[in-house]
Order: structure tokens, then C-alpha cells, then sequence
């Protein structure tokens, strides 16, 4: 394994200062894609966080990064009640007054991420397109099929916190907070390239930003290579909620996490329609129409109804062998979801 002061030496930095710039360095890279034969595009680097993981890992040595906090646009920056710019950290979002009044869902699930040292600088694009934490792929040892390896360690090794849901060939949980929380707020990643310009980004739903890895292995997001995510528009929802589970309150990675939006009726205690999505349970944010048909129309002070519509949660579930615990602790977390929701 290269050691962490070979691989720094071995990459180039671009430091865009506009939008149309950063996305000709991530079409042609740093120097003419011809002049380099076999070349990758540049890795994109906002604050870095995961990118230092796998460069100090072993797991990766790119040659060209493209540092996006050189950009300066405003609006990569900016919050309201309706929008999130891709470089807003997550402590901004976490004490954005117009967020948390929007949609606590989302001010929550940035507050409960990591470290309020990590949060100082970690961005909203960064926790949603970070890589997974699943130890095998994170040791180098390791050759596993996200790697290009043959097969998923996991399988037969030690899966505690890996998926129960959309299971295999690879096995990972999707580590984003925040994805959860704007799936229930019907959000869209706004996308620019070279080849489309930065003035109309492409809008991308959130059920459509993800893949299973049946369907894109080594990746776990639908975007090309030249895309750049430069933000986030996303629905109020007034009456939301993040929880998570964890083994510790300090920093740790949730077991199972669970994000709820309601839709109420004009007698303020009927839910109209529900948004129900669960993480650290599968490769995607996993949301659950099971859970959502079910809490439509209860009264939300009927507890025995609502905990049975949340029971549903584990429903088409297939624990592996160490994971079948969060079979217990999943609807816990819904159901605790959708009573801070109802306030």
C-alpha cells in the first residue's frame, strides 16, 4: 500500500473560481483528457472529510482533485425555507431558523451528524454523496465486489451493520443523514455539467439520485462523472422529524435511523398522508409506502394504531446473520419519528 505522503504527492489541485470553470476542469480535467491517455476525470473535494478517509485508507489516489470551496458563487451557500445550496455546512443547516421551521427533519438529521467539529465544515453535498463506511470495503485487505473484487465479505463475515433491505450482491447501508430527511421533503438534487451549462440545472429527485448495487456496483449515486451537484430544493414540511439509534450518543454511526413527514388534516390530530424513510438499513434511503398507506387517516392519539402501522417497517426485511436486531429497533425508530413529528 502507498503510503499517505506518496499518494499527496501524486495529485494535482484545480481551484476553480466559477461554475462553468469547475465543470470544464471535471469534463477535460486539468490538462487536455488527450495529452493523458487513460486518464480519470478530477475527484471533486469540497471539504474533504471522506476523501482524506480513503486517501489515508489506501483505497484511493487520484491524480487530479477539483477543490469546489475555491468556487465563488453565493448561492453554493445559501439557505431558505425551500433550498439548500451545496456548500452549506451542516451546522448552518442545523441552525438555519428557515430550515427548522420549514422542515425540522432536515435541521434535524444535520444536528445529529458526526461532531460539531466535523459539522463546521462538512457540506450538505458531501453527506449526501460520501462513500460507504462498511469495514470491508474501507480495508484495504479487502478486495470486495465494490472494489472489483469477487465477492462480498459480508456475506459470511461479520455483518452487524450492514443491510436488511435490497440486499445484495453487495450488502452496504448508505451512510447519509441528510438523504433521509429530504426524501420525506420530496426533494431534488440540482445538477450541472459542461455539456448542459450551469444556468438550467438538471433537477433529480431523490428516489432517483441513489441505485441499489444490483444496478450500478461501484457506485452508489445515478450521476456521471462530469456532473457537479450545486444544490438542493426540497418541501416544506412543517410536521417532521429525524431519530436516530445508536450504540452511544458521542460520535458514532447510527444502527438504524428513521425520518417521517406528515401531511395533517384541518382537525390538526388525522394524518392526511405520510413520508416514511429509514436508513442504516439499506444501500439506498429506504422508504417504506407499507408504513405510509397504513398511517393515513389514523388519529395520531390512537398510540395502539399508529405503533401498528409502524410494526410494518420490518416488512419484506432479510436480516443477515449478526443483523437481525434491527428488525426490533426499526419500528421503535419510526414510530418515535412520527410522534416528534406530531409535536
Amino acid at each position: 500500500m502507498m503510503s499517505h505522503s506518496d499518494l499527496l504527492m501524486k495529485t494535482e489541485m484545480a481551484m476553480p473560481r466559477t461554475l462553468k470553470q469547475a465543470c470544464e476542469v471535471q469534463s477535460n480535467g486539468l490538462h487536455d483528457k488527450n495529452d493523458i491517455p487513460g486518464m480519470p476525470l478530477p475527484v471533486l473535494k469540497a471539504a474533504g472529510i471522506d476523501l482524506m478517509d480513503h486517501w489515508k485508507e489506501g483505497l484511493t489516489a487520484p491524480g487530479q482533485v477539483s477543490n469546489l470551496l475555491a468556487l465563488r458563487d453565493p448561492s453554493l451557500h445559501r439557505l431558505s425555507a425551500d433550498s439548500i445550496g451545496a456548500l452549506c455546512t451542516l451546522s448552518a443547516i442545523a441552525d438555519s431558523t428557515a430550515v427548522r421551521k420549514s422542515a425540522p427533519v432536515i435541521a434535524q438529521a444535520a444536528e445529529s451528524t458526526a461532531t460539531p467539529q466535523i459539522r463546521n465544515v462538512a457540506t450538505a453535498g458531501g453527506n449526501l454523496f460520501q462513500r460507504p463506511r462498511c469495514w470491508y470495503y474501507r480495508a484495504h485487505q479487502f478486495d470486495c465486489l465494490k472494489k472489483g473484487g469477487h465477492m462480498c465479505f459480508a456475506v459470511e463475515g461479520e455483518n452487524r451493520y450492514h443491510a436488511v433491505f435490497g440486499n445484495g450482491p453487495c450488502h452496504i447501508v448508505h451512510p447519509s443523514n441528510l438523504a433521509n430527511a429530504l426524501s420525506v421533503c420530496q426533494a431534488e438534487v440540482l445538477v450541472v455539467s459542461s455539456a448542459q451549462g450551469t444556468e438550467e440545472p438538471r433537477r433529480v429527485p431523490m428516489h432517483q439520485l441513489f441505485c441499489l448495487p444490483e444496478d450500478r456496483l461501484k457506485s452508489e449515486h445515478t450521476l456521471g462523472p462530469d456532473e457537479i451537484a450545486v444544490g438542493i430544493s426540497y418541501r416544506a414540511a412543517p410536521h417532521s422529524a429525524h431519530y436516530e439509534v445508536r450504540e452511544k450518543q458521542s460520535f458514532d454511526w447510527p444502527l438504524v435511523m428513521a425520518s417521517v413527514a406528515l401531511d395533517m388534516r384541518d382537525d390538526g390530530r388525522t394524518i392526511a398522508a405520510a413520508r416514511v424513510c429509514a436508513g442504516g438499513v439499506a444501500p439506498i434511503p429506504w422508504r417504506m409506502p407499507q408504513v405510509e398507506r397504513a398511517l393515513a387517516g389514523i388519529n395520531v392519539k390512537d398510540t395502539q394504531r399508529v405503533r401498528q402501522a409502524c410494526d410494518l417497517a420490518i416488512r419484506g426485511a432479510q436480516p443477515m446473520s449478526n443483523n437481525a436486531y434491527k428488525l426490533r429497533i426499526l419500528p421503535v425508530a419510526v414510530s418515535r419519528a412520527v410522534r416528534l413529528a406530531v409535536g
